[in-house]
């Protein structure tokens, strides 16, 4: 007797996605609640006392009177840019397309006196017309506010610490000035080496560079610690530095 059918059974197969199709992502809003029982402000109650000391300093017209940018972007003016991306930072967001969460936020769009944020591209394009002399700018723009806050809170430290070290940042493509160098997390990869001083007592960032893969030279380093010291408050009056090996050099003891 022959059986004219196939040797192996097919089994009925089963669907594997789910029938139902997801709900759509939670929007921040103005009604979207929030509570928190720790000793720190929330990120967005916090954004009206932080915005408040900005104007007390006299931010708006710091921006104006330090930074040249010679593109003027039509969505927002260069102070309104520079105070969203620092309330962001506040907020906690590390990336510009961050910002499209918060971007119909009344706290927000109220202390920057907009009805919207743009989109991330434009923050892009506003990023990319900065020409390299705003870097430089900016540092000076901080020294400002550093001595305003120091002025404002009664800070006088006649006696500070400097800690200077480098820090490997990875990368994954082809950018400019990467580097096979020092990474232990990522062995054999390319990277950039930012070079980075803060000062021990207040834990502020006084100042730093992004630097190729390479270790830094003497020059660089002399040259950084320079830039450092015409960064400090003008009420320090002895500098106490520390750092690793890796700047142990005689233009770095000279400087």
């Amino acid at each position: 007797m022959v059986k004219d059918s196939s040797k192996h059974t097919r089994r009925t197969s089963v669907p594997q996605g789910s029938p139902k199709v997801g709900s759509e992502p939670n929007k921040i809003a103005a009604k979207t609640p929030f509570d928190f029982s720790g000793k720190n402000l929330t990120p967005y109650g916090g954004l009206l006392p932080v915005a408040t000391m900005l104007e007390k300093l006299g931010f708006k017209q710091l921006v104006e009177e330090t930074l040249t940018v010679h593109r003027i972007p039509r969505a927002m003016s260069i102070y309104q840019f520079l105070l969203a991306m620092v309330l962001a930072i506040y907020v906690g967001f590390s990336r510009l397309n961050h910002l499209r969460f918060v971007a119909q936020d009344p706290m927000l769009t109220g202390v920057l006196q907009v009805g919207e944020l743009p989109p991330q591209s434009t923050f892009w394009r506003f990023a990319a017309s900065l020409a390299l002399p705003v870097a430089k700018q900016l540092l000076v723009l901080q020294r400002v506010l550093r001595q305003r806050v120091w002025e404002a809170a009664n800070v006088r430290l006649e006696t500070i610490t400097l800690d200077t070290d480098t820090t490997v940042h990875t990368l994954y493509g082809q950018q400019m000035g990467g580097r096979r160098s020092y990474n232990p997390k990522n062995k054999g990869k390319r990277s950039y080496q930012p070079i980075l001083t803060f000062l021990a007592e207040t834990r502020e960032y006084v100042g730093g560079e992004l630097r190729n893969g390479d270790r830094p030279r003497g020059r660089q380093i002399a040259r950084h610690l320079d830039n450092v010291f015409a960064a400090l408050p003008a009420c320090v009056g002895q500098i106490f530095a520390r750092a690793d090996a890796g700047f142990y050099c005689w233009e770095a003891i000279e400087a």
